[in-house]
């Protein structure tokens, strides 16, 4: 279903555009993609902290030469249930804060939902880059993730969040074009 998102962005935006100017989306990029490292480097932090990342001793290195897999569809039924609801409360304070930057960055209900979906791309983007520079995961698009916990896990290859994440910044990107000279 999340593959709807893109599609019915592209309806929403295609006769009016997103009324979103060039200013506003590089802000709300810095944002997103800053959010996103954060988020990544929360996950190395709890999979550390739970014994959860193979490899880690004492540093990063040692993840990335690791021979064992880290594999987040597994380890999600292996933290404990304390941290478990810990982290889908951490999923609606993304989901809060990502709506909060689309709520200060525009003042129409087309153009906030613009920014939404454009915040969440990128966010979701850096989210993957800041996993990958830190752990060197994922080392496949076709690796499982837990993309969330609400209201159930959903767990899919990479490659489809990236798809998802990529198409929606490329219809928000066309759709504003006409919007880049304010």
């Amino acid at each position: 279903m999340l593959i709807l998102i893109p599609l019915a962005a592209a309806f929403i935006f295609r006769r009016a555009g997103c009324l979103l100017g060039r200013r506003q989306l590089v802000v709300i990029t810095m944002f997103a993609v800053a959010f996103g490292f954060v988020e990544a480097s929360v996950v190395v932090y709890l999979r550390a902290a739970t014994g959860l990342l193979p490899g880690y001793n004492e540093s990063l290195a040692d993840v990335r030469r690791s021979q064992q897999l880290y594999q987040p569809d597994k380890s999600i039924t292996q933290i404990p249930q304390s941290l478990v609801t810990i982290e889908v409360c951490r999923e609606a304070a993304t989901m809060i804060m990502l709506t909060t930057v689309a709520l200060l960055a525009a003042a129409t209900i087309r153009a906030r939902w613009a920014a939404f979906l454009w915040a969440f791309a990128f966010w979701d983007l850096s989210y993957y880059a800041g996993l990958w520079a830190t752990i060197r995961w994922p080392t496949s698009f076709r690796d499982l993730d837990v993309l969330f916990l609400i209201p159930v896990p959903w767990i899919a290859q990479v490659w489809f969040p990236l798809l998802v994440s990529s198409l929606t910044i490329l219809v928000i990107a066309v759709s504003c074009r006409g919007e880049y000279s304010r």
